[in-house]
């Protein structure tokens, strides 16, 4: 039988102590990538000629979310469906693991094939994924540049870092205030010490604007720019009870799009995150003084 002459050959090889060449898939020509974060490392990976669309994240102004909205103007873009990425003929779909479960369903019924994309929790996480998906591309040169760039602004943040740690609380829009993962490594390495009272965060990682004010940081992130709308979510970054920080604490608002989705595209902020701290302590009173 056909499957017996089969084992037989591979067995026979394996006696012999012989090594069957290994054939590596060609790489994908038309890929499409379903999420912003998974758009962030296609757009960097992979050249242009290859990416049949991205999603429509990755150019969207309203607002801005990825580091990419530049660059990747006039690309093809998508909103995910299966009818969407069906239209754009791929041969390989990138998708963060656990997001549209349905689309990834049907791609599967379908025969297409996924790349799923597991999320980064630390700066390990981000070598690991790197890497992965620059073989999994067909890119590992770009992967390996990624990942050099990354190491060279990590080097400057942490020698341009303020120390000992500043204390800080990153406050969001609608008042989110938890800080982890690869957000909380990078401000670490930046000299910044989340000061955000555990105790007083909602259980959907809220602070209210007394315990901000109660925790006195020396240093208060509004993220967000400064005229970011009037939407309701921002205006508890301008709410007037913060004026009772001032001499107290040094209070500014920051984008910090790079941290959004975690790669090694994240040290960009690093450096602008140490800036912050090195003003904070700058602007601290003498100790023994008071304010």
């Amino acid at each position: 039988m056909r499957w017996q002459t089969k084992w037989l050959a591979a067995a026979a090889c394996a006696a012999a102590n012989l090594i069957l060449p290994a054939f590596a898939a060609p790489p994908a020509h038309r890929i499409v990538s379903t999420f912003l974060c998974t758009d962030e490392y296609v757009f960097r990976l992979v050249p242009r000629g290859r990416i049949a669309a991205l999603s429509y994240e990755a150019v969207d102004r309203n607002p801005v979310v990825s580091t990419i909205v530049d660059a990747a103007a006039g690309m093809p873009v998508i909103r995910p469906s299966t009818e969407a990425v069906l239209a754009r003929k791929p041969d390989l779909v990138v998708m963060y693991a656990g997001t549209n479960p349905r689309l990834h369903l049907s791609l599967n019924r379908l025969g297409v094939p996924v790349l799923d994309v597991p999320w980064a929790n630390s700066l390990a996480d981000v070598r690991a994924v790197t890497k992965m998906l620059g073989e999994k591309l067909g890119t590992p040169d770009r992967a390996a540049a990624l990942l050099a760039d990354m190491d060279r602004k990590l080097a400057a943040v942490r020698r341009d870092a303020p120390r000992p740690p500043v204390r800080t609380i990153l406050y969001e829009p609608q008042g989110y205030a938890t800080v982890q993962g690869v957000t909380e490594e990078v401000m670490q390495i930046a000299g910044l010490v989340n000061a955000a009272p555990p105790a007083q965060l909602t259980r959907s990682g809220q602070l209210p604007v007394e315990a901000v004010i109660a925790a006195a940081p020396e240093l208060l992130i509004l993220g967000g720019e400064e005229r970011s709308g009037s939407a309701r979510a921002y205006a508890i970054l301008h709410h007037p009870a913060f004026k009772a920080l001032q001499g107290k604490t040094h209070m500014e608002f920051a984008g910090l799009t790079p941290l959004l989705c975690p790669g090694p595209w994240s040290l960009d902020s690093g450096a602008p995150l140490a800036e912050l701290g090195r003003k904070a302590r700058a602007l601290a009173p003498p100790k023994g003084r008071p304010y």
